[in-house]
């Protein structure tokens, strides 16, 4: 059982930006911390947070990377559900914390910091049973997972669940959704043939779908495939789905 079933409907959370939302989509995470507010839950955003540590650990950085998740969990002290925008960072907490400090004296701690990770999307369902009234003009949209929200959050039919409720949203899926954009944050940059393939790939799917936007829960994956659609000319507008959910249910505020 978390801490949120334990205690009922959470009254308050932590809020985790992610180093993207900061830096190049600060209007998702204004969003998902609206939508959160808007069901009635206090937000509590720690200053000094910063990166999660996956580049690091990704690189093998394995020290850096500890270092860099220890002071992150040191300022999510309190016991309150820590929600963060991002499949990829959510999944890298959840999935790669306990391994970097198995055996330590920490352990403990980061078990229970652990334990209280969720990715937005999941806790919008799964812990608020969020509800929505859609205020917006017919859209078509379609919907790009993350891997690291399927594989290592478990994020399958959260999203769709929330796109559901709108009743002006044309929910067209995705063929082959489950592939990745080829972005892989490091892997990118290692392997850019590869990665160059992947995401043409997946923007060829976005386009074939006739969309007006295509809807993800992690912004990496919306820079990868919004910098190729962009690229190759194409129609279908990028956008992280608690911004999509913010205007639909409370307009452009």
């Amino acid at each position: 059982m978390t801490h949120a079933q334990a205690s009922g409907r959470p009254r308050t959370v932590y809020f985790f930006g992610t180093c993207i939302v900061d830096l190049f989509y600060p209007g998702a995470g204004l969003a998902g911390i609206k939508l959160l507010q808007s069901a009635g839950v206090e937000v509590v955003f720690p200053d000094g947070q910063s990166c999660c540590g996956q580049p690091a650990y990704n690189s093998g950085y394995l020290d850096q990377a500890r270092a860099v998740a220890w002071a992150q969990i040191k300022l999510f002290a309190k016991d309150y559900p820590v929600v963060v925008p991002s499949g990829s960072c959510a999944g890298m907490m959840k999935t790669h914390y306990p391994g970097l400090f198995r055996g330590r004296p920490e352990q403990a701690e980061v078990e229970d910091f652990v334990a209280r990770v969720y990715e937005l999307t999941q806790f919008l369902v799964d812990v608020l049973d969020l509800e929505l009234d859609d205020l917006g003009p017919p859209v078509k949209v379609t919907w790009h997972p993350s891997c690291h929200s399927m594989r290592e959050m478990g994020v399958a039919d959260q999203p769709k669940r929330l796109l559901h409720q709108l009743s002006k949203v044309e929910l067209v899926e995705l063929p082959r959704e489950r592939e990745c954009c080829g972005f892989g944050g490091t892997f990118s940059v290692r392997q850019p043939e590869i990665s160059a393939a992947m995401v043409t790939d997946k923007i060829g799917a976005i386009a074939g779908t006739g969309a007006d936007l295509v809807l993800s829960g992690d912004c990496g994956c919306l820079m990868n495939i919004g910098g190729a659609i962009e690229k190759a000319g194409g129609h279908a507008r990028p956008l992280h789905i608690a911004e999509f959910l913010w205007e639909r249910t409370h307009g452009r505020r």
